[in-house]
């Protein structure tokens, strides 16, 4: 079995309505190994994005441990999650969230501004990630000269920018046509198989799942394996 990249123990989240706790997710457990590409589906307000905000260092489980590449991220101050996140994860949503003054090639650098870098430095990044996603010849181009598909590699080439080690996807082709959307799976299939990179990505679409390597389902806070409810302290592993 490859390396554990993500073990997810004994996690339960709730909310609170006023003084009522409202339970999202109940006693997760997972192993995610590195290189995989992992679909979670189940209906609205199943707890899909919910998991994977606890991964990506969003939120913060109420009790339970998240732990990547064997550290326990729930532990770790504000700030240094905040340099961890920045480092380590590379987040795909459903709406592009480009900046519409940046150009594309300025709209990638973001993550790095914060770093050390250089100009220059950032400049290269910020190519190389944009050819990556076949989109080197639209590095001056502003979001509304872009197409959905093209603005949302724009947003692939971003996350990839500081070279994480896991991407979390949430729903990225929900806002694309069926061509654009296949385009877009196919190139996270290209960086899962050819750069190495661990996917997480939430869908309701059954075709975009098929992508992945594998899928697994929620439903009311739970993860099934198959059509069955993980009891409590049972594990899903790749």
């Amino acid at each position: 079995m490859s390396d554990v990249l993500i073990k997810v123990s004994d996690v339960s989240k709730e909310y609170r309505r006023g003084k009522i706790p409202v339970p999202v997710l109940k006693n997760i457990n997972l192993s995610v190994a590195q290189g995989d590409f992992l679909a979670l589906m189940g209906p609205s307000g199943s707890g899909k994005t919910t998991l994977l905000n606890l991964l990506g260092g969003l939120d913060q489980p109420t009790s339970g441990n998240v732990e990547i590449a064997g550290q326990c991220i729930n532990k770790l101050s504000s700030s240094t999650l905040a340099t961890w996140r920045s480092k380590s994860v590379g987040f795909i949503f459903q709406f592009y969230n480009l900046l519409p003054i940046l150009t594309a090639q300025k709209n990638v650098e973001l993550p790095l501004l914060l770093t050390r870098l250089s100009g220059a430095q950032r400049k290269y990044r910020a190519n190389t990630a944009l050819e990556i996603v076949g989109l080197a010849e639209r590095a001056s181009h502003r979001p509304s000269e872009l197409s959905g598909g093209q603005q949302q590699r724009v947003a692939i080439a971003r996350a990839l920018v500081s070279d994480p080690a896991l991407l979390v996807c949430d729903e990225p082709t929900g806002d694309l046509d069926r061509e654009s959307a296949n385009t877009i799976l196919s190139l996270l299939q290209l960086l899962n198989r050819d750069y190495g990179k661990t996917i997480i990505m939430v869908t309701h679409d059954p075709k975009a799942a098929k992508y992945a390597k594998r899928s697994l389902y929620m439903d009311k806070g739970c993860l099934l394996a198959g059509s069955q409810i993980l009891a409590a302290g049972d594990e899903v592993t790749s």
